[in-house]
C-alpha cells in the first residue's frame, strides 16, 4: 500500500480532498498577511465543501452482503470458488467493492459497482489457489463510497474476514517400524491390533473369533486341520513420534524456504500413513509439542491443521530429542524430518533406540546440507531416506527403506 492510498485510508480524504485543503490553508494565510476578505470568503468556502465532501462519503449506506460458505481446509493446489452476492434496500451508484485477499492465495479482489437497485441482488464469483500451507484469512469485505466532488472518501464493512486453513500435499510413502517387544510368535502385544497389510511376515497362531478370514492360511488347514492366521511384524507398541526440524539456521533461506517446506510435507505423508495404519501418533517441532495425540481416521485433519502453522524458529532439533528422550511415553518408532542431524540429537536419538525404539532419519539433502548427517544416523542404526527438495517422495521412501531392511 502506497503512501497516499495509507493518508486516504486513514484520513478519509482523496488526495483531490488534501490538495484542496491546502489550498484554503495557503488562502487563509494569505488573506491574513494581506487582510483580502475574498480570500477569507474563499477559504472559508474550501472549509464548507470539504466539510460537506466528508458529510456525505461517511454516510452508512444500505448495503449488505453475503459470501458464500468455504471449506475451513483446503490443500496446496486446490481451487477454491467464491461467490458475494450484495444487495441494498435502497438505490445505490457509483461505488466499488474490495475482498482483501493473502498474496498466496491469490489477487485481492476489487470490482466497481455502477449501480445497485433495491430488490436486484448484484453477485460476483472468484477463485482462489493456495500456494502454500499455512493459516490464512479471506476479507474483510469493504464497499467505498464517496462523495458526488470526489473529496472524501468511506470504507464500509459489509462481511468480517474468515479464515482457512491450508494443509500441506500428501503423498503415499511407505515407513517401516521394524522392532516389536514379543520376540515369540504366536504371542503378540496384549493392546495392539493386527495390521493386515504394509508389513513384514512374522509368524502364525491359531484363529480367534473376530479375526480377518482373509488372513487365514488356508495350505496349513488342508494339512493341520487347524485355522491358522498370519501374523505381521509390529511395533513395541502402536506409538509412533514425528520430529520436524524447525532450526531456521539448518534451513534454505527466503519464504518459504525450500528445505522447510519439503521437511514439512515429509512429515504430513509420513504421519498421514502411520494415521491411517491405526498407529498413535505425536508431532514434535524443536520449539514444543504440537497438538496432542493423533488417532483415528477424524485425526488426520488436525494432524494437518498443526502441520498447516508449524513455523521456523531458533530452538536446535535436540531439544525436540531431549523432550522425547525425557518424555515417560515409550515409543515404538521414531521418525526424524531434518537436513543437520548433530552430534547432540544423535546421542539422545541413540537412548530412545538403545530403549527399544526403531529410528526413521529423513534427510532434506541441499547444496549447504550437513554432509555429516547421514553417517551419524547410519552409526545409531537408523533407517535412512534422503530426500530432495521438489522431488517426489513415493519411490524415494520404498527405495530407501527397502535397501536398508536388506542390508540389515
Amino acid at each position: 500500500m502506497g503512501l497516499f492510498a495509507t493518508v486516504e485510508r486513514n484520513l478519509g480524504l482523496t488526495i483531490s480532498g488534501l490538495v484542496v485543503c491546502a489550498l484554503v490553508v495557503i488562502g487563509w494565510f494569505a488573506a491574513h498577511v494581506y487582510g483580502g476578505r475574498a480570500l477569507y470568503l474563499l477559504a472559508y468556502a474550501g472549509v464548507v465543501m470539504v466539510g460537506a465532501a466528508v458529510y456525505l462519503a461517511r454516510r452508512r449506506r444500505p448495503v449488505t452482503a453475503i459470501r458464500s460458505e468455504l471449506a475451513r481446509r483446503a490443500r496446496v493446489g486446490q481451487t477454491l470458488d467464491v461467490e458475494l452476492i450484495l444487495d441494498s434496500k435502497a438505490r445505490v451508484t457509483t461505488f466499488r467493492i474490495e475482498e482483501q485477499i493473502h498474496p498466496l492465495l491469490g489477487r485481492t479482489v476489487v470490482v466497481p459497482i455502477p449501480a445497485l437497485n433495491p430488490g436486484e441482488p448484484y453477485s460476483h464469483r472468484y477463485s482462489i489457489s493456495p500456494k502454500l500451507r499455512g493459516v490464512y484469512k479471506i476479507g474483510p469485505l469493504t464497499a467505498e463510497f464517496s462523495d458526488p466532488m470526489g473529496l472524501a472518501k468511506r470504507r464500509q464493512l459489509l462481511t468480517e474476514p474468515t479464515e482457512i486453513i491450508v494443509h500441506p500435499n500428501v503423498e503415499a510413502v511407505l515407513d517401516r517400524p521394524l522392532t516389536r517387544a514379543f520376540e515369540d510368535p504366536p504371542l503378540r502385544p496384549p493392546k495392539s491390533r493386527p495390521w493386515p497389510q504394509g508389513f513384514e511376515f512374522y509368524g502364525m497362531r491359531e484363529y480367534v473369533r473376530g479375526d480377518d478370514l482373509r488372513r487365514v492360511i488356508w495350505r496349513a488347514f488342508a494339512r493341520t486341520d487347524k485355522l491358522l492366521v498370519r501374523e505381521f511384524e509390529q511395533g513395541i507398541s502402536d506409538r509412533i513420534a514425528i520430529v520436524v526440524d524447525t532450526d531456521e539456521n539448518w534451513h534454505s533461506p527466503g519464504h518459504p524456504s525450500d528445505t522447510f517446506e519439503t521437511a514439512v510435507r515429509a512429515a504430513a505423508s509420513v504421519g498421514v500413513r502411520h494415521i491411517r495404519d491405526g498407529f498413535s501418533v505425536r508431532l514434535e517441532a524443536n520449539y514444543d509439542q504440537l497438538g496432542g495425540i493423533f488417532r483415528g481416521p477424524r485425526s488426520r485433519l488436525t494432524f494437518l491443521d498443526e502441520l498447516a502453522r508449524v513455523h521456523l524458529a531458533k530452538e536446535p532439533l535436540a531439544a525436540a530429542m531431549d523432550r522425547l528422550a525425557k518424555s515417560g511415553r515409550r515409543d515404538a518408532h521414531v521418525v526424524v524430518v531434518t537436513s543437520h542431524f548433530d552430534s547432540k540429537s544423535a546421542a539422545r536419538a541413540n537412548l530412545l533406540v538403545n530403549d527399544g525404539a526403531s529410528l526413521t532419519v529423513c534427510s532434506i539433502v541441499w547444496e549447504e546440507s550437513d554432509p555429516v548427517t547421514i553417517r551419524r544416523a547410519h552409526e545409531i542404526g537408523a533407517q535412512v531416506v534422503q530426500i530432495k527438495p521438489g522431488a517426489a517422495m513415493t519411490g524415494v521412501f520404498r527405495a530407501s527403506l527397502l535397501t536398508n531392511t536388506r542390508a540389515k
